[in-house]
């Protein structure tokens, strides 16, 4: 629980419903979408959830509180995710659980060679993954006794958080900027389509990589996403 919370003494112990109960999760995400997928998972496991975007901002909350759980994408907009870990894994005290995540498929090894304890690919819609990856990281002491059944539970997160995205990138996009900005699109958009299961997203957002990784002009391929975001902001949501 939050070292620095003054009313960590009132709160519940775990128990196997909610095996998370009087934990503090510290979320470090860009998007929206992922991040209330996180939120969702957190609630479901009775943890309560800090979010923070950008590692400044993450930095700030760490002056202040003091989470049981930190879990950081590493692809940020103000700098790599794998730096942070790198810090939270030598600081004294020690956050008790540290967790990489991202959709990228080299991201593991940088999140485990920084320091981190494990890793959460995206998309991160299975509750007993989330609450087993926690559980299993925590010092003996504080995780639930007895028996406790795996929940089947697969977490929807709210579409409207996928159009936030959007909406986000759009804004990234209209800034004129070196291909750092390219990459960071390329990046943020892909493991939001991956964990939205958006197909035609995805293959965009791979090209862009590609080429950006090939050093080739991508002034094709971030046309090509430019397109699809607006398109995919002009699209009804059923609520």
């Amino acid at each position: 629980m939050d070292k620095k919370d003054p009313f960590a003494a009132t709160i519940p112990a775990p128990n196997a419903t909610r095996p998370l109960l009087g934990l503090t999760v510290l979320v470090i995400e860009d998007s929206r979408f992922a991040c209330e997928a996180m939120r969702l998972l957190c609630l479901r496991s009775g943890a309560r959830i800090r979010r923070a975007d950008c590692l400044r901002s993450a930095r700030r909350h760490l002056q202040v509180y003091r989470p049981s759980v930190v879990i950081v994408d590493l692809g940020l907009p103000d700098g790599k995710g794998e730096d942070l870990i790198a810090e939270l894994a030598q600081a004294e005290p020690r956050v008790d659980v540290i967790l990489g995540t991202s959709g990228d498929d080299d991201s593991e090894a940088l999140a485990m060679a920084a320091g981190a304890d494990g890793f959460l690919r995206k998309p991160i819609t299975s509750l007993a993954v989330f609450q087993q990856r926690v559980l299993s990281n925590l010092p003996a002491e504080r995780r639930p006794t007895g028996l406790r059944e795996l929940s089947d539970e697969v977490i929807e997160p709210d579409r409207m958080a996928f159009q936030d995205d959007m909406a986000h990138i759009a804004d990234v996009l209209e800034v004129k900027d070196d291909g750092r900005m390219l990459d960071y699109v390329a990046q943020f958009l892909g493991g939001v389509a991956r964990s939205a299961q958006d197909r035609g997203l995805e293959k965009a957002a791979e090209a862009l990589a590609r080429s950006r990784a090939a050093g080739h002009p991508a002034d094709l391929e971030s046309a090509e996403v430019a397109r699809i975001v607006r398109q995919r902001l002009t699209q009804k949501i059923a609520i």
